[in-house]
């Protein structure tokens, strides 16, 4: 009896280990070919995605690189079924300054374009982008200010050349980087920006971020699947009936 006993235990462990390895087998292929979880950390893309917002990016949108492997191995150069992003996706890419760090904004020039900022306005090739004012955003403070809380911010819709529209924050009428230089996007490159405008490093700064390669992304990003409140943490879940935007849960990104 003894003995049956120990061989169905040693069987039902090795049951078990085989299990977890399919398992994780499965996970990574998901996550290198199909679907990769990410975290809003910042709010340089309010009020479209929040500090807390948790979505998926998927991986095959704009094909694979060397960084839609886990740990980024250097195996390969260039990208495999590679297609270019559309004007107006959300990206998710490795910042070329530091290819260690993911980064998440708008696609807003394509390669050959003319980028530039005049009095708080985007020009693509010389010509505006259609901008409309909307009702103020009122919520977790988008500028960065002292205290955060509760604020009320200028908002616009912006539509561009191709038809996309999404809102924009104005924290400054007269901010930073509201009037630029042209900016001429080289070949297989993109100029990004985020949707909070006076608050979000982009390709406008180009010592930190310039011109993103095609490389460089990762993914699109597609659905937010869970979102808490600014300065609340996912893990306490004992807060969530009051931490979580249930109101965010399975929104398609755009």
């Amino acid at each position: 009896m003894s003995v049956t006993s120990g061989t169905k235990t040693e069987s039902g462990v090795g049951e078990t280990i085989r299990v977890v390895i399919h398992a994780l087998l499965i996970a990574l292929v998901i996550r290198t070919f199909l679907f990769q979880p990410f975290n809003i950390p910042s709010g340089s893309m309010k009020a479209t995605l929040l500090v807390g917002d948790y979505l998926f990016v998927s991986k095959y949108s704009y094909g694979y690189s060397h960084y839609s492997i886990p740990f980024s191995p250097n195996l390969f150069s260039g990208r495999i079924w590679g297609s270019d992003p559309n004007r107006g996706d959300i990206v998710v890419f490795r910042l070329p300054k530091d290819d260690s760090t993911d980064y998440i904004k708008r696609v807003i020039g394509l390669p050959g374009d003319r980028v530039q900022m005049r009095d708080g306005l985007l020009y693509i090739n010389d010509t505006p982008v259609e901008r409309q004012r909307m009702s103020e955003f009122v919520g977790e403070d988008p500028c960065g200010s002292e205290g955060g809380g509760i604020s009320r911010v200028k908002r616009w819709k912006e539509t561009l050349p191709n038809g996309v529209s999404y809102e924009t924050l104005d924290c400054a009428d007269n901010g930073y980087m509201d009037n630029t230089n042209v900016y001429n996007v080289p070949p297989g490159h993109f100029f990004m920006m985020g949707d909070n405008r006076d608050n979000s490093t982009d390709s406008r700064f180009l010592g930190q971020v310039g011109y993103v390669p095609q490389e460089n992304l990762i993914g699109r990003a597609q659905m937010i699947f869970f979102s808490i409140a600014e300065g609340e943490h996912a893990w306490m879940f004992w807060r969530w009936p009051w931490a979580v935007r249930w109101n965010r849960f399975f929104n398609i990104v755009r």
